[in-house]
């Protein structure tokens, strides 16, 4: 699996473990929800300013953030 769908799949995950619609993201994040919803798919290339706001809305680590990325998505 390419590293943007890895993102984008973590990002769904985390958001979905707090109970958050991707509208309540962007409000968190100041992102624009057109933008999160792009990111889940992985249709987007983000910059490190755009996983810093991801990071501190979903309240991981940046540390924490990249771990789950690495591992995630390896099965398929």
């Amino acid at each position: 699996m390419e590293l943007q769908r890895k993102f984008g799949k973590v990002v769904k995950e985390l958001r979905l473990e707090k109970s958050l619609s991707q509208e309540s993201l962007a409000l968190e994040s100041g992102i624009d929800r057109t933008y999160i919803s792009d990111i889940e798919k992985g249709e987007r290339n983000i910059s490190l300013q755009i996983i810093s706001q991801l990071s501190q809305a979903l309240q991981i680590s940046l540390s924490d953030f990249f771990k789950k990325i690495e591992t995630n998505g390896e099965t398929e």
